[in-house]
């Protein structure tokens, strides 16, 4: 079955009926990375899914990612995970073995956030897909949403980008063994400390990078908060090899589907180079956080995320929601 594009998957959710509810917080109208349900004045329930074909050769290293990609939705929010349940599809005459070891990785991770696995469902299918339901908990007047960007403040980046291209070389067999090491690292580092340092220094809005690359998901999050976000290409941090392997043709449909997506909502300077705008229309697994914060915390932030780098800055909604140059 042919994957819905982002327009596509637009077009379907604006024809569902419309659901209202005082304890709705977040629901799918602004595109954020989870929902936010009111149970009481002090708690909230965070939720969320997500699940993917392998991206990793090592089945325990494909599992740990399918964990870090799922929690990091909830850590966008501010929020703290405290359950999952798991999403298996899987050939009904593939190795065990296999499996087990995707399950391993994937219980590795969510031990070392402390979230417990009470459960999941399998089905059987051809082609692998693996991840997880994630319910967290948060204050319900502390939650950080994508639409929160104010002028002024500044964006930060808290991963480098480029697993896209870098995964579809590793299935060409011409990643090397540097590049694909930098790609599992980047992929199976938790947000779970961005997330806390992005709380203590009062972000207004953040969105985890995943598939709609960098720029789809500054797109959302500049829409939702009614703002231009203007980014910097020279400062965005990129993973070892990726201008390289895009001019080798390593891109997937997610390039030209999320050009689609942002549609002429986005300006991009002609000085920045065919393979750099291809860098960051790339679709992410387990990408980075984009935060946007007030630039009296931001030394602060550094210091808590030294690997954190300021790609771009908030200001008041001009022409286009994103502007690159």
């Amino acid at each position: 079955m042919a994957k819905l594009a982002p327009g596509d998957l637009a077009q379907v959710l604006s024809k569902l009926p419309r659901q209202s509810s005082e304890n709705v917080i977040v629901g799918f109208d602004t595109a954020d990375d989870a929902g936010v349900f009111r149970l009481s004045e002090d708690l909230a329930l965070v939720q969320t899914v997500d699940f993917f074909t392998p991206v990793a050769d090592d089945p325990e290293v494909y599992g740990q990612v399918a964990a870090i990609n799922s929690l990091n939705d909830v850590y966008a929010m501010g929020g703290k995970p405290i359950s999952a349940l798991s999403i298996v599809c899987y050939p009904q005459k593939g190795d065990w073995d296999v499996l087990g070891s995707i399950l391993a990785g994937g219980q590795k991770a969510m031990i070392a956030a402390g979230v417990v696995v009470i459960g999941g469902h399998s089905v059987d299918d051809k082609e692998m897909k693996f991840g997880y339901a994630v319910t967290g908990v948060i204050h319900p007047d502390k939650v950080i949403t994508n639409g929160g960007a104010k002028p002024g403040d500044v964006l930060i980046l808290t991963k480098p980008i480029g697993t896209g291209a870098i995964n579809t070389a590793v299935k060409k067999g011409i990643a090397s063994k540097s590049t694909i090491a930098a790609a599992i690292k980047a992929m199976t580092t938790s947000a779970a400390s961005a997330s806390k340092a992005m709380v203590e220094c009062g972000a207004h809005s953040c969105t985890d990078i995943t598939g709609f690359g960098l720029i789809g998901h500054a797109f959302e999050m500049a829409k939702a908060s009614d703002a231009t976000f203007r980014i910097d290409p020279s400062k965005v941090p990129l993973l070892p090899d990726v201008i390289e392997l895009i001019e080798m043709g390593m891109l997937t449909r997610g390039d030209k589907n999320n050009r689609v997506y942002v549609g002429d909502t986005v300006k991009i300077d002609e000085s920045v180079g065919r393979s750099m705008q291809s860098a960051l229309f790339d679709p992410q697994t387990a990408g980075g956080l984009l935060i946007s914060l007030p630039e009296a915390t931001l030394s602060k932030f550094i210091e808590l995320v030294p690997d954190a780098v300021v790609i771009g800055r908030v200001h008041e909604k001009g022409e286009f929601l994103i502007e690159v140059n």
